[in-house]
């Protein structure tokens, strides 16, 4: 039996984040071999709440004004991330800036 190293919930031997506290339980070396990695690919372990949320909206960002809210969680995501080193997902929190960014100045080029 082990525990989180986080918040000490005892967990299942075949735990990959910790159902407490959402942390992840194993090591980075063991993330990334075999299947795990295709679940990280599926599973939004250790990244960013805020990056996940910028690059959808980055996405819908095509209607009008929504362009604003991409780049504004794409920031708070930036800032979390650094805040929280142990945090993934810049390159989600960008492509909602840079995409927020662009759809949000061709909007106003159009209106203008």
């Amino acid at each position: 039996m082990s525990f989180c190293k986080n918040c000490g919930n005892k967990l299942d031997e075949k735990a990959v984040i910790c159902p407490k506290c959402g942390m992840s339980v194993q090591t980075k070396e063991a993330l990334l071999d075999g299947d795990n990695a295709a679940m990280r690919m599926l599973l939004p372990v250790g990244r960013s709440g805020l990056a996940i949320a910028a690059g959808y909206v980055g996405l819908l960002s095509l209607v009008p004004f929504v362009g604003i809210i991409a780049i504004l969680l794409g920031v708070f995501a930036l800032r979390d991330i650094k805040a929280h080193p142990e945090k993934h997902g810049a390159g989600r929190a960008w492509f909602g800036i840079i995409m927020g960014g662009v759809f949000s100045l061709l909007y106003f080029l159009m209106i203008s």
